[in-house]
């Protein structure tokens, strides 16, 4: 209308906004990563010349060559190589299955034990705006399950197989175990720091409806966990099947030990079968774990 002033639009200052993560710590990142490669090279040419044979030199190819063809593919040999062979391909079956029973023991266990005490290790429900109690008892109980998945993950499977084998007989359990007790505690972790990035709305909102904590649990907490907790739960599934055969190698189970034994005995063509039997399984362990990250989401 005529006579009525027209209200005046601001328009906010159009510069970006500076954030600490923008492109800058990007080309740092960059350049930092290119100079360790370079000073990584540097520290191997110098290192290599203070041991018998030069890193890169033809002798060391060679070498490498010859391992390759005539020891792990046994060109020029007498014998027919052991991936050749129908009878030795079933015989290392049985081992191939014990190898991917480990892994699904090991995760299986891992997931059970971080199912069981990723909500003590969540800050924000343990001792943050959602915890429902206070006191000191559950501050101690957050920090002592915090402390549990530290140690669990800061040692190694190799190490803990090197322990548990003195309890328990050779065997694929004392793998399973080693495989359970250092993922259960990476497992425990992210589950707890899934919980401590959800979104708070729905969980304030049953504890002003009076809901208790093992509701808050059951219908604030796990629906918007549990998708996200069983994609990481595959992805860790996809590196212990990796880590078995180096478990095995300790705890007599599976291909790492026909792999420690075929090494021993200078049986290298049985290194290659065991080598593509254990690509096969990971590769099957892969495909099933993409599989399944796709139904959980």
């Amino acid at each position: 209308m005529i006579g009525v002033d027209a209200p005046v639009v601001r328009v906010r200052d159009a510069r970006p906004e500076v954030t600490p993560y923008g492109p800058g710590i990007v080309r740092y990142s960059i350049v930092l990563a290119m100079i360790l490669v370079v000073a990584s090279w540097i520290f191997i040419i110098f290192q290599s010349q203070n041991q018998g044979t030069s890193f890169l030199s033809i002798d060391s190819a060679a070498r490498a060559w010859n391992f390759l063809t005539n020891d792990l593919l046994g060109i020029d040999q007498s014998r027919t190589p052991a991936f050749l062979k129908g009878s030795v391909w079933r015989d290392i079956a049985p081992l191939a299955y014990d190898t991917l029973l480990m892994s699904v023991l090991g995760i299986g266990f891992a997931s059970l034990v971080a199912l069981a005490t990723f909500i003590f290790g969540a800050r924000n429900v343990m001792t943050g705006d959602l915890a429902p109690y206070g006191g000191v008892i559950w501050r101690l109980l957050f920090w002592a399950v915090r402390g549990l998945f530290i140690i669990t993950r800061a040692v190694p499977e190799l190490i803990w197989a090197f322990l548990i084998v003195f309890i328990f007989s050779p065997g694929i359990l004392p793998g399973a175990i080693a495989l359970a007790i250092h993922n259960s505690g990476v497992l425990g972790k992210l589950a707890s720091e899934i919980v401590e990035g959800l979104d708070p709305r729905p969980m304030r909102s049953l504890q002003s409806a009076g809901a208790g904590r093992v509701q808050v649990l059951f219908y604030g907490v796990l629906p918007q966990a549990l998708p996200r907790f069983i994609t990481f739960l595959l992805y860790r599934w996809e590196v212990i099947i990796r880590t078995t055969i180096v478990v095995g190698f300790v705890a007599s189970g599976g291909l790492g030990q026909e792999f420690r034994l075929s090494m021993s005995h200078f049986h290298y063509t049985t290194v290659t079968l065991i080598l593509i039997w254990y690509l096969g399984i990971v590769v099957l362990v892969d495909l099933i774990s993409a599989g399944l990250r796709r139904l959980a989401r």
